[in-house]
C-alpha cells in the first residue's frame, strides 16, 4: 500500500476523531427522533409539527440527519482531515438554513431552537476550522510540498 493510501482516516493523522464521532452519533440519534417521533423532532427544530399531507416532510428531515450521521461516522475512519473539514463547512448550510427558516417564521420568539441551530453551526465550522489546522499543521514539514497535490 503507498504511503498516501495509508495516510486516509483521522486515526492515521494523530487527530482524534472522536469528536467527530460524537457529532455523528448526535445526528443518528436526531434522525431516529425525527422518525420515531415527528411531533417532538418538530417541536425541537422550532416549527409546530405541520398537518395532513405535509407532516411527511418531518421523516425526510428525519432520514436527512441520519445520512449526515452515518457520513460523519464513515469519514471519521476514511476521509483526511482536510476532506472531512470541507465536508464540515459545505454542510454548514444545512443549520444556517434552519436557522433562517425558524427566524422568519418564529422570530424571536423560538430562542431555544434559534439557538440550538446557531450552536450546531458553529460547532460545526469550528470542527471544520479545528480539522483544516490540524491538517495544515500536519502537513507542515521541510521538503514536503506536492504543489496542492496529495
Amino acid at each position: 500500500m503507498s504511503g498516501s493510501a495509508r495516510q486516509a482516516g483521522l486515526r492515521r493523522h494523530r487527530t482524534r476523531p472522536w469528536f467527530v464521532t460524537l457529532l455523528g452519533l448526535v445526528f443518528i440519534g436526531l434522525g431516529w427522533l425525527f422518525l420515531l417521533a415527528p411531533r417532538a423532532g418538530a417541536v425541537l427544530f422550532g416549527l409546530a409539527p405541520p398537518e395532513g399531507d405535509a407532516f411527511g416532510y418531518l421523516p425526510a428531515i428525519g432520514l436527512r440527519d441520519l445520512a449526515f450521521g452515518l457520513y460523519l461516522l464513515i469519514l471519521s475512519r476514511t476521509a483526511t482531515p482536510r476532506v472531512l473539514a470541507l465536508i464540515l463547512a459545505a454542510t454548514l448550510v444545512i443549520p444556517i438554513g434552519d436557522l433562517v427558516i425558524v427566524a422568519a417564521w418564529r422570530g424571536a420568539t423560538a430562542m431555544w431552537p434559534l439557538v440550538l441551530h446557531g450552536t450546531s453551526a458553529l460547532v460545526m465550522s469550528g470542527t471544520a476550522l479545528w480539522l483544516l489546522f490540524t491538517d495544515l499543521r500536519a502537513n507542515r514539514t521541510p521538503h514536503t510540498d506536492t504543489g496542492g497535490i496529495r
